[in-house]
């Protein structure tokens, strides 16, 4: 009789297996079309030297993009410029983006108002807010007027290489931080008001609540934030594209890893080195989550 009932069951848990994979099916095929198969060749021709004009032609080369990349001080330069970006924007933003959400989940006056201000910025396009800001940071626009009427020094904020990537953190924090606090918003309301009301019965402080219960419920949250932003920083290309007109200058100051790869796929016709750098950009994504994850040990939430 057991055999007749484990054998009915593993036949029941078949069929629905099947049947699931039936309705997945679909999804399978399109992911696999155009997720997995172009991830697969993307790989297959960073081992290749790929040539686009005339007749496309594929010739093996074992490591040798990937050595050539060691040798590429372009390469180099895009990663420190990538690297001082992310550094300085995501834990910005993400203190930012945390104090906001501080602020307008508590009673204040008009924070409806507030909350969408403070998000307009987020869903424009992000074209758009780099020739606002191109506009604020010409030498005779907004920026430099004000620094004049306040008797400060004013800056060639586009074509100093000293100041040039600055320009272009300010815009990206001032942009996505309003994103990362409507994250924060929502997970602040999931806190118990309990906990607060207990704390507050044992005569904690503000700072204590904020310390003891307040920042530990939203580490899954502040990993997420921070994974999302340095995935998002490292993919900067919209923006210095613009700065630049295409360049990353002036003096490669704002040339990032994605923008070099843009060069060397599209202006050169590097194919192959391209997307060798892609790949490593890619390690060095996956390497800086793994990082993340070990340091919140998300794991355990």
């Amino acid at each position: 009789m057991n055999i007749l009932i484990k054998d009915s069951w593993k036949q029941r848990k078949t069929e629905e297996s099947i049947t699931g994979y039936l309705f997945m099916t679909p999804t399978i095929l399109i992911a696999g079309v155009f997720l997995i198969l172009p991830i697969v060749y993307a790989v297959a021709l960073a081992f290749q030297k790929v040539q686009l004009l005339g007749e496309v032609s594929y010739h093996f080369t074992g490591l040798k993009n990937f050595a050539r990349i060691a040798q590429d001080d372009r390469v180099w330069i895009a990663l420190k410029n990538t690297a001082e970006y992310v550094a300085i924007v995501v834990p910005i933003q993400t203190i930012l983006a945390l104090g906001l959400a501080l602020i307008l989940n508590s009673q204040i006056k008009g924070r409806s108002w507030f909350r969408v201000a403070f998000f307009l910025p987020t869903v424009t396009s992000s074209a758009v807010l780099t020739l606002i800001f191109m506009w604020i940071y010409n030498s005779n626009g907004l920026l430099n007027s004000v620094l004049s009427l306040l008797h400060l020094p004013t800056y060639n904020w586009l074509g100093d290489p000293g100041v040039a990537l600055k320009g272009i953190m300010i815009m990206n924090i001032w942009s996505t931080a309003p994103l990362f606090m409507v994250i924060y918003l929502a997970a602040l309301q999931d806190v118990p008001e309990t906990l607060y009301e207990a704390a507050t019965l044992d005569g904690a402080s503000r700072w204590e609540k904020l310390l003891y219960i307040t920042l530990p419920f939203l580490q899954p949250v502040t990993f997420f934030v921070i994974v999302m932003g340095i995935i998002g920083t490292f993919q900067l290309f919209d923006q210095s594209y613009i700065f630049s007109a295409g360049s990353g200058g002036p003096n490669d100051s704002t040339l990032t890893i994605v923008l070099l790869i843009y060069q060397y796929a599209f202006k050169n016709l590097d194919m192959g080195y391209a997307l060798a750098l892609t790949l490593v950009l890619a390690v060095i994504l996956m390497l800086s989550t793994l990082m993340q994850r070990a340091l919140f040990k998300e794991e355990q939430f």
